[in-house]
């Protein structure tokens, strides 16, 4: 069986990740492509999309994951609340990302609520995820 090389992010704090002490909405998205080299270039226009976390409302923060060696990419956003993170969904950046990649692969994701964030346990959530669990 091949090893598994799990690449992820610095974690990248939101303007929420101070101010928020209660709940929490974790969104998991996975993508695997359906070639190496366009792998590659979701993982660049995430990274750039990364750029403007700061700066969205309502986050908390998050990481960017690959496999490479699978085609898989794809982020552990943390968000305030669901409409902070359908705000983010809607964004024309966002938007534009998802319609290149439609049809070159496939998207999955699933989101679940915690009483209180914690990076390690929501990391573990995902690595468990990314390794062998399976998403809605």
């Amino acid at each position: 069986m091949r090893r598994q090389t799990i690449l992820r992010s610095p974690w990248q704090p939101g303007p929420a990740a101070d101010a928020h002490h209660g709940p929490a909405l974790v969104s998991f998205t996975d993508f695997t492509s359906d070639t190496f080299r366009r792998s590659w270039s979701v993982a660049v226009d995430g990274l750039r999309l990364r750029r403007t976390w700061p700066e969205t409302p309502g986050a908390i923060g998050m990481w960017l994951w690959a496999d490479p060696l699978r085609r898989r990419s794809g982020s552990v956003a943390v968000w305030a609340d669901e409409a902070r993170l359908k705000e983010f969904v809607g964004r024309p950046d966002h938007i534009r990302i998802v319609r290149a990649y439609r049809g070159h692969g496939v998207l999955r994701s699933t989101d679940w609520e915690t009483a209180g964030f914690d990076a390690a346990d929501t990391w573990a959530h995902a690595h468990h995820l990314i390794t062998g669990g399976h998403t809605a």
